[in-house]
């Protein structure tokens, strides 16, 4: 008990003594971070976690941006260490340690995620490498607007650190279209909030569309590459709008769309599934073309 209260005190009495600069407070170096992971579930709720190497110096470690709660500190042991905690100018948080011979584990809660309607959504920020890992319930997700499927993977690294913007549907509505084209069809698939209606597609102008009944939502269609393949051109009524693609296994592609007010979205692509009504008779003035030379080297005797 003595201990951590001599600990304390020697952490404070640096602050004091410390100075700060560009309004950045720093306690010794800045740590060496082992592992900086960031977990997410399906109810909204973020888990942070640091794991920071043995240093002979006292160290500073500072935490994501935003509101916190729950933070604890421990060695490997999971036994509380001594440390403290400073704000800089900004407000922003830093745990502080005094030299140690263990890895240092800081856990705490983000309280970031907002929720409109049916989509979570959240801004992280740091300066630093970091990953963030969702629960397997969670495959379709937005990274500042761009789609992406998680499949097998459990999250994403951002490399460098920076800012980004996150966002997933509470819950997921999807809806199963039918494309079909002579004998062949093919399912497209519309992930969305928005009300769809009128659902078509046209083979000889190679695309399809749909009527969006709701703004600024995501539309998310994924289909067979061999049906409409790319590029894109992507409309609302007449007026051309921004689409972000990811690509998956075995010629899907999944486009996503964001359109600001209700209308028709129509997908054309450059490729579409071979109209054979339209090939017939080039094959056939093909075969005559190589048939009247033959039958010339043959008579009736």
């Amino acid at each position: 008990m003595n201990q951590k209260i001599i600990s304390t005190i020697i952490i404070f009495g640096l602050l004091t003594v410390i100075p700060t600069a560009y309004g950045q407070l720093s306690l010794g170096s800045e740590a060496k971070q082992e592992l900086i992971e960031v977990k997410i579930n399906p109810d909204g709720e973020i888990n942070v976690k640091h794991v920071v190497s043995p240093s002979n110096m006292p160290t500073t470690v500072p935490l994501f941006l935003g509101e916190i709660s729950n933070l604890i500190i421990t060695d490997d042991l999971g036994e509380e260490i001594n440390s403290g905690t400073a704000n800089d100018a900004k407000g922003n948080l830093s745990v502080l340690s005094l030299p140690s011979n263990q890895n240092s584990i800081i856990t705490y809660n983000l309280e970031n995620m907002k929720i409109n309607n049916n989509l979570f959504n959240t801004e992280i920020s740091y300066p630093q490498k970091f990953s963030v890992i969702f629960e397997e319930s969670i495959n379709l997700i937005f990274l500042n607007n761009n789609v992406l499927f998680l499949d097998d993977k459990k999250g994403v690294a951002i490399n460098g650190g920076g800012n980004m913007k996150i966002e997933f549907y509470s819950t997921e509505s999807k809806i199963i279209e039918k494309a079909t084209w002579e004998e062949n069809e093919f399912d497209v698939e519309i992930i969305t909030d928005s009300e769809i209606q009128s659902f078509n597609f046209n083979q000889p102008e190679k695309s399809l569309s749909f009527q969006v009944n709701d703004e600024n939502k995501f539309v998310t269609i994924t289909m067979s590459e061999e049906l409409l393949g790319g590029p894109y051109v992507t409309l609302l009524d007449d007026e051309k709008i921004k689409y972000t693609k990811f690509v998956r296994d075995e010629g899907i592609v999944s486009l996503n769309l964001k359109p600001e007010t209700t209308g028709q979205v129509t997908i054309i692509g450059t490729t579409v599934i071979p109209e054979f009504s339209m090939f017939i008779p080039l094959i056939m003035g093909f075969l005559i073309i190589l048939t009247v030379p033959a039958m010339r080297k043959f008579s009736l005797r």
